[in-house]
């Protein structure tokens, strides 16, 4: 059986979040001690160790987060597509 490079992988994570800038995903993010935050919002960049994400916050304001594509390599984040509610790594097991 032959072995991923995680380079390899992170990398083809960052493809694929590229792939779907401007889409409208949700997020699940663990952060730990339990507590899992779910926000929706929308990809805005990929940048070479992270990605940020647009999202609605309270009152109608728009705020902004980032992640790095090791967090979901580790299963520390999910993400899923809005318009068919699959997630867009299946393979990779959330861990929340």
């Amino acid at each position: 059986m032959e072995s991923v490079q995680p380079l390899q992988t992170v990398g083809h994570i960052r493809e694929m979040l590229e792939s779907k800038r401007g889409e409208m995903v949700r997020i699940r993010a663990n952060m730990g001690r339990s507590k899992v935050i779910t926000r929706e919002g929308t990809i805005l960049q990929c940048y070479p160790a992270l990605f940020v994400v647009e999202v609605s916050e309270k009152r109608a304001r728009k705020g902004r987060v980032s992640y790095q594509y090791v967090d979901i390599l580790t299963g520390s984040v999910e993400l899923v597509v809005l318009a068919t509610e699959e997630p867009l790594f299946p393979w990779i097991t959330f861990t929340g």
